[in-house]
Parts: C-alpha cells; structure tokens; sequence
C-alpha cells in the first residue's frame, strides 16, 4: 500500500475504504410503497426497460403496484387482485400477463391504460410462470392440494393468441419456480414436497425424469447457467437456513451445495460476473462467485429485511430488485442494488 496514502487517510479509513470495495451488492435506492397495508409477503416483479417501469406484487394490498424508475416513485396501482403472484410483461405486445392464485387466473392487462383486457381460468393456486421467448408461450403452474386435488398442471398460454392451448399434469401436490432451457428443449420444475425437481419435454409435454435432491431440500427457486450446463436450486433446508444445490444439466447429477440464509426464493445468475445471488427471508442477500478454477466463493452479504425473500436480476440494468413487504414498522419497498 502508498505509505503516503495510508497516512493521510490512517488505518480506519483505509479500512473501511477496502471493506466497502469488497461489497459485491450496494445498495443505491429505495424506493416506498406506503400505500400498502401490513403483510408478510410480496411476491415476484417483472420490468419494462424501454419506459423504466418495476411492476411488483405487494399481496397484502391485493394489487399491482407500477413504480417509476426514474422518479423513484409509485407511478400506478391495479387493484382488485384475489393473490397476486407472478408477471410477465411482453414489451412488443404492450402486454402484462398476471397470475392471480385467488381467484385462479392468468390476468392480461393493456400496460398503457392499466385496463384489464382478459382473465384465463386457470386452476386455484395460478403462481409460477416460465417464458419460452422461441415460442411466446408462457407456462403458468397451478392446481395441486391448494385447489383441492392430488396433481398440479402447467398450464401453456399463447401470448399473442392470448389463449390457453393444453396443460401438462405433474403427478405432485404443489409446484415451485421453473426454468425453461431452450438448447434442450426441456422444462425443469421444483417439486418441493419430495425435495426433487421434474424434467418436462416440451415437444412431448410430458414429465420425462426426476431428478432426486440429497444435498438440499424443499427446493423453492431456480437459475440458469446455459453457458456452462448449470441448474442452480434455492432450498429452504431449515427456517434459518438454505442451501443453493450445483446440478449438472446434461448429467442430472449434483455436484455441490453452498450455504446460505433461510426462506429463499429468489436465485439469478449474473452471466457478466459469473455470480449467483439469492434472496432469502432472514434479511439477507447472498452472493457467490463462479471462479476460473471452477470453484465458487462466497462473497460478503448485503443487508436487506426480513421476508425480503423475492427478487428480480436485469442484466440489461446491471440492477438487483429486492421486494420487502410492510412487516412491524418497516414499510413496504423495493431495494436497488447494483452490483460491484
């Protein structure tokens, strides 16, 4: 180190200068939602580059909320939500495609006017979705013991037709998170309840393996490295404590588990630093490295809040969403955190 800078600056400068250059994530916006009542929960977002809009789910608030970018503020809010879970907005179409596990639908609304332009029945339980931009179809899980029976289907919607066009049964009570991998044509779905994950051929539509977890379980969360034939699997192993399972795609093996916090549910790799981070509920975001020698590095945590377990990468942004809902005297928000 300069001896010329260290003295300017002395040791506890310089400290906290290094430990802030170690930080993986900082923190560089918050942005409120105070309209939104007490809750546990808020659930998955989805985002419009082109006008610089975060859609998100506060499900306490039976809503969508539509948060300016820019402004840093709540720009829109679409009520009348049974159980808001999943968005997917389909910029070319102008289009924002909502389950509602409430009343158990795919909600399509006009993204200028906020005005809803159709609702497909789906089963009760309508969560999860995974987009397959080849196809422009996007599946929707739904059914299960939530609904009242003993499977749950994924659901294909065509979203130009806007129309649903068959389902595909999975012989299990609840599903969590997928992954839609477009080199192998398949679908990969948590099966939280056996700690396994289904693989789905999606010519086929039809449920052509198992892959059995033992390094991790009640698997809630999904990323993808394509590149490199990676499957990375959030589990909730205890309520303080998680793991994120390595899976071989080409393989269906695993290959590692790394230590995180408990109550993820939300897990992005960042293709442009070889990172995975994960957001769990116990106030934590988790970060890990991929290195050249094929190991993986955890890096230091960023502080978030309790349950702020759902979150949503751009790549295009360089930007990490966090969602945390309005618990005790902490208002409901979402956390934006670049990446360093």
């Amino acid at each position: 180190m300069n001896l010329r800078l260290y003295c300017l600056l002395g040791p506890g400068l310089i400290g906290a200068s290094m430990a802030l250059a170690q930080q993986p994530l900082v923190l560089v916006q918050s942005i409120e939602m105070p309209e939104v009542p007490a809750g546990p929960y808020a659930d998955h977002m989805a985002l419009d580059l082109k006008r610089q809009r975060l859609f998100t789910t506060p499900q306490a608030n039976k809503a969508v909320d539509v948060l300016d970018l820019e402004s840093g503020k709540v720009l829109h809010t679409i009520p009348g939500f049974g159980n808001p879970h999943a968005i997917f907005y389909r910029e070319d179409r102008n289009r924002l495609f909502v389950t509602d596990g409430g009343i158990g639908a795919l909600r399509i609304f006009d993204a200028t006017s906020y005005r809803e332009l159709k609702s497909i029945k789906l089963d009760l339980n309508a969560d999860g979705i995974g987009y397959d931009a080849e196809t422009g179809y996007l599946y929707v899980s739904n059914g299960g013991d939530e609904a009242g029976k003993g499977y749950s289907l994924i659901s294909i919607i065509d979203t130009v037709r806007e129309e649903k066009i068959g389902d595909i049964r999975v012989e299990a009570p609840g599903l969590e998170a997928m992954v839609v991998d477009h080199a192998s044509g398949r679908l990969y779905i948590n099966l939280p309840e056996t700690s396994s994950i289904a693989v789905i051929d999606l010519s086929k539509r039809a449920v052509i393996a198992t892959w059995p977890l033992t390094k991790g379980k009640k698997n809630m969360s999904f990323a993808h490295d394509a590149e490199h034939h990676r499957l990375y699997v959030g589990c909730r192993d205890t309520d303080v404590r998680g793991s994120i399972v390595v899976i071989d795609t080409e393989t269906g093996k695993e290959l590692e588990r790394l230590s995180i916090g408990g109550w993820v549910d939300s897990l992005f790799y960042d293709p442009a630093k070889g990172r995975i981070y994960a957001s769990t509920g116990v106030g934590e975001v988790y970060t890990y490295e991929h290195e050249a020698n094929g190991s993986y590095k955890m890096l230091d945590q960023a502080d978030s809040a309790v349950m702020a377990k759902t979150a949503l990468f751009s790549a295009e942004l360089d930007r990490l969403f966090v969602a945390v809902p309005h618990l005790g005297g902490t208002t409901a928000k979402v956390l934006v955190f670049k990446p360093e």
